[in-house]
Order: C-alpha cells, then sequence, then structure tokens
C-alpha cells in the first residue's frame, strides 16, 4: 500500500474510533498498535509497554501534576473575588470600564492557574454575575471572558506548553519565558478592542462608580498581594535561573496551599477534592501523551513523518505559506479533538516538517499554543465555549458569534509574532545570556 493509502486508512481509523466514543488514550494507543502490527517489522506489543513506560516515567512531565494541582488548590479559594476586588477601582476610568477586569483578571489567574478552562470558570463564575448586576451587555461581556480565558494557555505555567514541550523536546523553562510577551501582547489587543467597542458604543456602558481617593484605591489593591508573590515567586524563580519548572510548580503548590490556608479555605474538604482534581485531569493528560508518544513511535517506523516532510518540501511553500497551512489546519482540527490532544497527536508528524523549513521549535511553540487557543474558541468542541454554555446556559453558536472578534484577534497576535519574532526570543535570549 502507498504512503498516502496508509495515512488515509490511519486516519479513517483514528475517526472511527473516537466517534464511538473510546478515550482519546486508548483511540491512539490503538491506532499505533494497528499500523506497527500491519505495516512495520517490530513486534507492536514490545514496543507499546517500552514506549508507554518511557513516555509515562519522563521527569520533565512532573512539572504538569503539580500545577494542575496547584491550579485547582487556588480555583477553591477566594482568590478570584479579591482580583475583582483590587483591579475594578483600577479601570473605572478606561473605556469600558469594568469589562476590562475580565481580562486583567484571566491574565493575572492565567498566570497561576495554567488551564484555559480554569481561569475562563474561574474568572467567569466571579465576573459575568457582577457585570449583568451593573447593566453591561451580555454579548460584549461573555465574547471578552471567552477570548481572554484562553490566556490560560499562553501566559506561564502553561499545561500545553509543558506537553508541547516533552512532545518537541524544547525547554519547557525557555517556553515560559518565551510565552510572557505574547500573552501581555495579546492582553492588550484584547483590551484595546474593548475600549474601542466602549467608545462606538456608550449609550452600553453603565455610569462609573463613584470616584475613590488614590488611598482608597491602593487600599483596595491590597487584595492583590498573594496572587502577585505568588506570580512573582514561580516566573522569577524561572526567569532568574534559581528553578527548574518543575522545581518551580513544587513551590507554587506550596504558594497555593498558603494563601489557602491564610484564606482559610484551606480544610480536609477542600485539600482532598483539589487533589482529586488534580489527579483525575492529570491522569486524562497523561494517557493522551502515552498513546500519542506510542503513535509518534509507529508512525515513525512506518516513514509518515518522513514522507510527509518530503512531500511538503516539494510544494515549494515559503515559511508564511506553510505556517499560513498549519494555522488553518489546526483551526479545522479544533474543531474535534481538544488543544493536547492536538499537540501530541500532529508533533510526531509537523517537528520534521517545520525543521527542515529551518522555523525554530522555541518560536513555533508559541505559534501553536496561539492556534490551539483560537480552537478553544472554535464550535463545536472549543472547551471554553462548553465552559460558558454552562455557566450561562446559552446557545453554543450566540456564544461563539461574540467572541468570534477575539478570534481575529488571536489571527493578529500570529500575523504580530511572524513579524516580529522577537516578541518570543527576547526574554528566552536574556535568559541565556
Amino acid at each position: 500500500m502507498s504512503d498516502l493509502g496508509i495515512t488515509f486508512l490511519l486516519i479513517a481509523t483514528l475517526f472511527v474510533i473516537l466517534g464511538s466514543g473510546v478515550w482519546v488514550g486508548l483511540t491512539l494507543s490503538g491506532v499505533a498498535w494497528i499500523g506497527m502490527q500491519l505495516f512495520s517489522s517490530r513486534p507492536a506489543g514490545d514496543a507499546m509497554a517500552v514506549t508507554i513506560w518511557g513516555s509515562s516515567s519522563s521527569w520533565t512531565l512532573t512539572a504538569l501534576p503539580l500545577f494542575v494541582w496547584m491550579g485547582e488548590i487556588l480555583f477553591r479559594t477566594r482568590l478570584s473575588q479579591d482580583m475583582f476586588r483590587g483591579l475594578a477601582p483600577w479601570m473605572q476610568s478606561l473605556p469600558g470600564r469594568l469589562l476590562h477586569v475580565n481580562v486583567v483578571g484571566c491574565t493575572i489567574f492565567a498566570a497561576v492557574s495554567g488551564s484555559s478552562a480554569a481561569t475562563c470558570a474561574t474568572i467567569g463564575k466571579m465576573g459575568l454575575p457582577e457585570l449583568a448586576r451593573r447593566g453591561y451587555p451580555d454579548g460584549i461581556s461573555i465574547g471578552s471572558l471567552a477570548g481572554a480565558g484562553t490566556l490560560g494557555l499562553l501566559i506561564p505555567p502553561s499545561i500545553i506548553m509543558i506537553v508541547y514541550g516533552v512532545s518537541a523536546e524544547v525547554s519547557i523553562a525557555q517556553l515560559f519565558v518565551a510565552g510572557v510577551l505574547p500573552g501581555l501582547m495579546l492582553g492588550l489587543l484584547f483590551s484595546g478592542y474593548l475600549a474601542f467597542w466602549a467608545l462606538r458604543h456608550p449609550d452600553q456602558v453603565p455610569p462609573a462608580d463613584p470616584p475613590m481617593s488614590l488611598g482608597h484605591k491602593l487600599r483596595e489593591s491590597r487584595y492583590l498581594i498573594p496572587v502577585v508573590l505568588l506570580i512573582g515567586a514561580v516566573l522569577g524563580s524561572i526567569y532568574a535561573g534559581i528553578a527548574t519548572a518543575t522545581e518551580a510548580a513544587a513551590l507554587g503548590v506550596l504558594g497555593a496551599l498558603a494563601i489557602s490556608a491564610a484564606q482559610g479555605s484551606l480544610n480536609w474538604p477542600t485539600f482532598r477534592d483539589s487533589l482529586l482534581g488534580g489527579v483525575r485531569l492529570y491522569c486524562m493528560i497523561a494517557l493522551i501523551l502515552a498513546g500519542a508518544a506510542f503513535l509518534t513511535l509507529a508512525m515513525g517506523y512506518i516513514g509518515l513523518p518522513r514522507h510527509l516532510a518530503e512531500w511538503i518540501a516539494t510544494l515549494g511553500l515559503s515559511q508564511w505559506q506553510l505556517l499560513l497551512a498549519l494555522m488553518l489546519f489546526y483551526i479545522v482540527l479544533g474543531c474535534f479533538l481538544d488543544g493536547i490532544s492536538m499537540v501530541v497527536l500532529t508533533m510526531g508528524v509537523i517537528l520534521p516538517t517545520i525543521q527542515k523549513a529551518g522555523i525554530d521549535p522555541l518560536w513555533f511553540g508559541i505559534f501553536v499554543v496561539l492556534v490551539v487557543e483560537m480552537a478553544q474558541i472554535t464550535p463545536p468542541v472549543g472547551f471554553n465555549l462548553f465552559v460558558l454554555q454552562g455557566m450561562t446556559g446559552r446557545e453554543i453558536g450566540w456564544i461563539a458569534k461574540v467572541t468570534l472578534p477575539f478570534f481575529l484577534l488571536m489571527i493578529v497576535a500570529v500575523a504580530l509574532i511572524y513579524l516580529f519574532p522577537q516578541i518570543v526570543t527576547f526574554l528566552p535570549q536574556q535568559m541565556r545570556n
């Protein structure tokens, strides 16, 4: 059978098994086993055992469950309410006023969560009722939250960056640092659009609260101190070279437990629930990573990545054409798979291609995260859309519609990091020096 025929057979098998409701991790392992059994000479069972054990026992992967647990602990504290209280007084003078709390709150919480869905749910649970009570339109409130919630993937520490770093063998600490400026840039793009919207629709923006003195604003800002200290400890230890990503994750867990204890929310039920929640989420991710590692090995034995890379090379695509094709590919794939599955499923095939095109794997990691962010708000399987549908009871189609401007701003962000790659590479270069 030709390479093209093998590729179509495996893709068809993948979607048939996924469509039958089998877990993604088991599906990837099953397709890999079928591919090796039919189209390679290596025993599939032996390869499966060695690969799954090797991927599951990776020391680099240790950071992942720790960051997941840190996010689960903070999800059960008053952190989001305190952030709203500390940020709101400073937003009153901006066009759009408290709508910016969605963006700034998501940016801050993303830096201690690592999860897009957790960021969206936590800030939404606190912010949406408050914005509705004050008279802000549902469309712009929910749309801005859906868009800003995706910052949980880009602002470090990010779960998807750890997954990419493990899959592509790129330094996770370098990825974390590389995500800082693009994340802030995307947050500024979102806030800029909110200001533009508010200036165009001044009648839909509720009046400002009574003015506060500078002293009062500063007193309210004290509620931001715990989260700022935690962000400084986690990211500062990585940037200063004091700690690896795994050690910083452990520091983050200790900091999250300290914040929870200081707020009085650390008790046995919350500790148990956070631990169980973290274990459940990590086990799902680990199963997907193990299945994807086996699929990558199987693809290598069959020779598909090499042949695909050679085929793409014959097309004569320039770098920007290749990246445009990959962006469209990931956006379409996001209609069917979650972000982690997208990354681990495609890296074995895509990495040889981008390396042959001379694209920096570190820069490409941030590109992938940005494109996966778009998939978080792409119907019908955008995770953030599901989170907001459950919180608001609105139709997925309506939520996708009000989120469209923020989706387009992500495309602008991709264009900016392509035109100015220093946005991604500047801080990692400083870190190396």
